[in-house]
């Protein structure tokens, strides 16, 4: 019988034990804290050439991170902030250069690049989100110049301009 009440005394001051390390752990592992103006940085940019080796279209990866986590906007979100006709319409603002005479020239594509990030906040009580944005840009298969970049940037939902990053030089056809 002694036994016994030894036991059981003995698992619950384990299990309690258990439970205060468990809670000390939680409390000690660090959330992480970013600024509330996202962050963003270029990764990586993936071609995909035709059978003439031209490049029709490229996979633009980027890294992000949001103290606030108001990334993105909703399907239906179109009113003012975010109407057709304002700036921040898009949220992921991508511009296209051509090497033109040795300097990189901002041109307008006839293919617009600027994307809406769809939304992104954590359902969670910390909102700081971190991660990666791939996106497909599909290009001019007869480029008047073969050698061209982006720069690109986001806006959050409270409309703070990330930094500008851009891709290194892209040579758009194969030799």
């Amino acid at each position: 019988m002694m036994f016994h009440s030894n036991i059981r005394g003995i698992l619950i001051s384990a299990s309690i034990a258990m439970i205060v390390c468990l809670l000390l752990l939680a409390s000690c592992m660090k959330k992480e804290v970013y600024s509330d103006v996202p962050v963003i940085a270029f990764q990586s940019f993936t071609p995909v050439y035709d059978t003439a080796k031209v490049m029709v279209k490229g996979y633009l990866t980027i890294s992000f991170r949001d103290g606030n986590g108001d990334i993105g906007l909703q399907p239906g979100e179109t009113q003012p902030p975010y109407d057709t006709g304002s700036i921040y319409y898009y949220n992921f603002i991508i511009d296209y250069y051509e090497l033109i005479h040795g300097k990189f020239v901002k041109l307008q594509s006839t293919v617009p690049f600027s994307a809406r990030i769809p939304y992104l906040t954590p359902d969670d009580p910390n909102k700081a989100i971190k991660g990666i944005i791939v996106d497909t840009l599909t290009l001019n298969p007869k480029p008047v110049h073969d050698t061209v970049k982006f720069k690109f940037f986001i806006y959050d939902r409270a409309l703070h301009k990330s930094n500008v990053d851009s891709t290194p030089p892209i040579i758009l056809r194969r030799r």
